[in-house]
């Protein structure tokens, strides 16, 4: 189960605005005009997403060989591809990323790889969140030093139980976990607030995070309100829906189907809820999110199973983002990565092992519409690397130099030097955004 799936209490929980865990320790005011109120948020998939699924290239000549009983099914077959175009398809999974491709608002990088080559789940998810070319050569994140380069004021967020590697350093960031404790003495922050209220550290920051409280309660309420469209939509279709389908408001889950869609809800919910986050005034401007649990050994399945439970939570995540965003989704790039991709040929327990690149997702309202970023190596045994994962083309970090360049307006020397040392040879990725 991915950190997205949720029992229905907890799911009431949160609509009521509880078990929300809030830690903010931001520095100054923060400047809306920066940037031009232009916002960057980052999804990390955690276990190595498989590439040649997340985007499956169906029309590459080797493709259905060498993925077997996990190859999706070509463009306009059930559960088939989603088409972007003659080669690239998106997983069935993600019909709503697909409608924003449609749109010019979603890309695909699919030979996107970092400088890490050992296969190893946290050397690699070292050197991605990191930032560094070699492993455990930094203690901070690429994104908390780049929150640190576009000058003071700018505040990130990050979401999932604990903070991530990409936004620890220097700059003290927001964290929100969705569920947690439902029950709290709420007393406790006033004393806090009265016994540190003269403690020239401890004070600031506590009076930050009580702020912070009271965004969260906004957040949650601009989340409602997307989730209220959603229902309204969903009432529609089930409401043209056979007998026996439909499920009553409030009611646990009957079926596993049901089950499955009230964790997409969730999902939708916490999508919109970080986009509450982003849209208010001082609000964030860079939000990280962990998902967990991309690691298919087996069983991975192909238009349906595993995997694409997985990514369909992903899809509505993305949809509750997008509505919850609103005009400022026009002014917004995501960018969703992974540590290493998976190996090219099916296994013997219809899974994939570890490999080498992946396919990176950049969608927003602040993407240049067009083609494949980077380019693509095919899937010829002759071009494979070591002759079992898709070779990289495109170094990870030059994607997001590209992104923090063109988006955030951060200097070129500082990316080289501080957000990505060591990098020169990286040269930061053009055409990307608007």
């Amino acid at each position: 189960m991915t950190r997205f799936d949720f029992s229905r209490r907890q799911a009431l929980a949160g609509a009521a605005g509880l078990g929300l865990t809030i830690e903010l320790m931001a520095r100054g005011a923060w400047a809306q005009e920066r940037g031009g109120g232009r916002k960057l948020v980052v999804i990390i998939c955690r276990g190595g997403l498989d590439g040649l699924s997340l985007s499956p290239p169906v029309g590459d000549p080797d493709y259905a060989a060498l993925r077997g009983p996990i190859a999706i099914a070509p463009f306009g077959a059930p559960n088939g591809a989603l088409q972007l175009d003659s080669t690239f398809g998106l997983h069935p999974a993600l019909a709503n990323v697909h409608a924003l491709a449609r749109q010019g608002q979603a890309r695909i990088a699919p030979a996107v790889a970092t400088p890490d080559r050992e296969r190893s789940h946290f050397e690699a998810q070292d050197v991605l969140e990191s930032g560094a070319s070699r492993v455990y050569s930094l203690s901070s994140g690429w994104l908390n030093r780049a929150v640190g380069a576009m000058g003071p004021g700018v505040k990130a967020i990050s979401v999932g139980p604990t903070g991530p590697l990409i936004l620890r350093g220097k700059i003290e960031a927001a964290s929100w976990s969705p569920g947690g404790m439902a029950e709290r003495d709420h007393r406790l922050p006033m004393i806090l607030q009265d016994l540190y209220a003269h403690d020239p550290l401890l004070g600031p920051a506590l009076a930050q995070g009580m702020a912070t409280q009271g965004m969260a309660k906004t957040a949650m309420a601009d989340a409602a309100q997307v989730e209220q469209q959603f229902a309204a939509q969903d009432a529609m279709a089930a409401s043209s829906a056979p007998d026996g389908q439909a499920m009553a408001a409030g009611q646990p889950p009957a079926t596993p189907a049901q089950g499955a869609r009230q964790g997409l809800d969730q999902s939708r919910k916490i999508g919109a809820t970080l986009a509450g986050f982003m849209v208010q005034p001082g609000g964030s401007q860079v939000a990280a999110v962990q998902i967990d649990n991309f690691d298919t050994h087996a069983n991975q399945g192909a238009g349906q199973g595993q995997l694409a439970n997985r990514l369909a939570y992903v899809d509505a995540f993305v949809d509750g983002l997008h509505a919850g965003l609103g005009d400022d989704w026009r002014r917004t790039v995501v960018v969703m990565a992974t540590e290493f991709g998976r190996t090219a040929r099916v296994n013997g327990t219809g899974g994939t092992d570890h490999g080498t690149a992946s396919t990176a997702l950049v969608m927003g309202g602040a993407l240049r519409p067009g083609g494949i970023i980077g380019d693509w190596p095919t899937l010829q045994q002759a071009r494979l690397f070591e002759n079992r994962d898709t070779a990289p083309t495109l170094d990870m970090r030059s994607l997001f130099k590209g992104v923090l360049r063109d988006h955030l307006g951060i200097e070129p020397a500082a990316l080289d030097r501080a957000v990505f040392p060591e990098s020169q040879a990286a040269a930061p990725l053009g055409g990307v955004v608007v």
